[in-house]
């Protein structure tokens, strides 16, 4: 006869105790997460940051549109037409108290390609810079870059060591100070992985996520990169020699593998860089360079000219200009959409494009009877690596089939380089619009995550520089070149209607998972 033994009460009572304890142990881990997640999505922003800059007059010739155009003939071979970096280096030439600049690739890697780049741009600017230090001793250079020319501290930099022993001011961007795109990881590796991992220095064994060659990085360098964020402004502001502000803003960046790309910006002189200037000053000073930053303020302040700001481009028949950064573009961009209607033209020529509210307000246009046309990379090109195409074919389908057609899209002909350009353009019945910069029309580059710099142009209709952006365009839209040029395609031609893709994107545009 069997018998059956008591519970034991106390030791029952003992184990609901310890499930419920490693219970809230786990739900006091997710909330930790969650919370961090969230304020690290949502914290207030640092100084310099979402930048709207008030609008300043410009003389017509103190700005000038200046492009950079890869293409191939017949046979393959590439044809370059390159004015930005030629530019910017007469910029620091002729520089005499001080020169800034924040690029956010500033290296000779070459990604998977075999081929040598067409120009060795990051030698180029290092070079440039150190001349002009050795020539001007006591001139002030400040150079903001993203920590990924480091490889996130996993292969230190030469070029950048070479800038700092000749007495250069380089500083690191503290992307700790950004918001975070990517908040599922992000704040995983805030909680867990930062403190354990450091500042990714040490013998490395993974491969080198922006070259193909031998050299190798830590885990902690890839733990960093996987954050997707960056300082991705290309920007360079300096004295003319004689007292008066002129810059560059771009979006081509001084790095070997880029210099095949094709790429727009606008070169400026006068106080309307001064509130970018600012800024760079203030993105110096959060990221640990605060002597430097402070150094160049006295420098910049010394030589600031006075200068009178109107309310109106038509008080004396040039253009205004006004510095927009981070979600501040975004901004501006919205508002310029939904203010145009029937008789209105929009052309975007685009690297990546998948910010809803963007696309929305594009197809919204268009419904309300603006002419849309939108030039982009077909995403298939990434330093000798093939991409997948996401996010802009699956953009293009969505901005066709919603619009009935009425948004016209078209391809740029890519041959291993990008179609790098950020540009808009709106040719209005009154008036012309645009901005162009270092931002993509994607969350991460305009929804204040990433660090981005643009400018901002309105001139009359018909300006020269409002006809010299538009023969541009329609040169490229239209296949304006010699026999056996094509700069772009039709839409057909890398059309993706695929709902697997297009889900894809979306995912990773909403979630941060993702380069874009």
């Amino acid at each position: 006869m069997s018998s059956v033994m008591p519970p034991d009460e106390p030791a029952l009572a003992a184990t609901r105790r310890r499930r419920w304890a490693r219970r809230g142990v786990a739900l006091a881990a997710l909330a930790a997460l969650v919370g961090v997640g969230v304020w690290h999505t949502v914290k207030p922003l640092q100084p310099g940051v979402h930048v709207q800059g008030a609008w300043f007059d410009t003389a017509a010739g103190d700005a000038r549109f200046l492009r950079d155009v890869t293409t191939a003939d017949a046979y393959g071979q590439p044809i370059l037409q390159q004015q930005i970096f030629d530019e910017a280096l007469r910029i620091i030439e002729n520089a005499r108290e001080f020169i800034v600049l924040d690029f956010f690739l500033f290296n000779a890697d070459r990604g998977a390609g075999s081929n040598p780049p067409p120009r060795a741009l990051s030698s180029e600017l290092r070079d440039a810079l150190l001349r002009a230090r050795r020539e001007t001793p006591s001139m002030r250079v400040l150079f903001i870059t993203d920590p990924i020319n480091d490889v996130y501290g996993g292969q230190p930099s030469d070029d950048l060591a070479m800038l700092r022993a000749a007495g250069i001011d380089v500083v690191a961007t503290d992307l700790d100070r950004l918001r975070d795109p990517n908040a599922a990881y992000s704040a995983l590796w805030r909680v867990l992985i930062r403190w354990w991992s450091g500042d990714g220095r040490g013998t490395g064994w993974l491969p080198n996520p922006l070259d193909s060659g031998p050299s190798a990085v830590t885990f902690r360098a890839w733990a960093r990169l996987l954050n997707f964020k960056a300082n991705h402004r290309k920007v360079v502001i300096a004295d003319d020699g004689a007292g008066q502000l002129v810059g560059i803003v771009a979006s081509g960046n001084p790095h070997d593998a880029s210099s095949a790309h094709s790429n727009v910006a606008l070169r400026v002189a006068g106080e309307a860089l001064a509130p970018l200037l600012a800024s760079e000053l203030a993105v110096a000073t959060f990221s640990g360079g605060r002597r430097a930053a402070d150094d160049l303020a006295r420098v910049a302040q010394a030589r600031r000219a006075t200068s009178a700001r109107v309310d109106s481009a038509a008080a004396t028949g040039g253009v205004r200009l006004r510095v927009l950064t981070e979600g501040g573009i975004r901004d501006a961009v919205l508002a310029q959409l939904g203010a145009t209607s029937v008789g209105d033209e929009i052309d975007l020529a685009m690297f990546y494009l998948a910010d809803r509210g963007v696309l929305i307000a594009l197809r919204d246009a268009a419904r309300r009877g603006a002419q849309v046309r939108v030039l982009l990379d077909p995403n298939k090109d990434a330093f000798g690596r093939t991409k997948s195409g996401i996010p802009n074919r699956p953009v293009a389908s969505e901005l066709v089939t919603a619009s009935d057609s009425a948004i016209h899209v078209r391809w740029y002909r890519t041959h291993g380089e990008q179609f790098h350009t950020k540009l808009l353009a709106i040719h209005g019945r009154d008036r012309f619009w645009m901005t162009l910069g270092s931002a993509n029309f994607t969350r991460r580059n305009i929804e204040d995550y990433n660090l981005e710099a643009n400018l901002a142009l309105e001139s009359a209709p018909g300006s020269p520089i409002a006809e010299e952006v538009r023969d541009w365009f329609e040169m490229l839209w239209r296949n304006r070149a010699a026999a056996g040029i094509e700069y772009t395609a039709d839409y057909a031609v890398y059309a993706d209607s695929a709902q697997s893709r297009y889900w894809a994107y979306r995912l990773m545009e909403a979630t941060g998972l993702s380069t874009f």
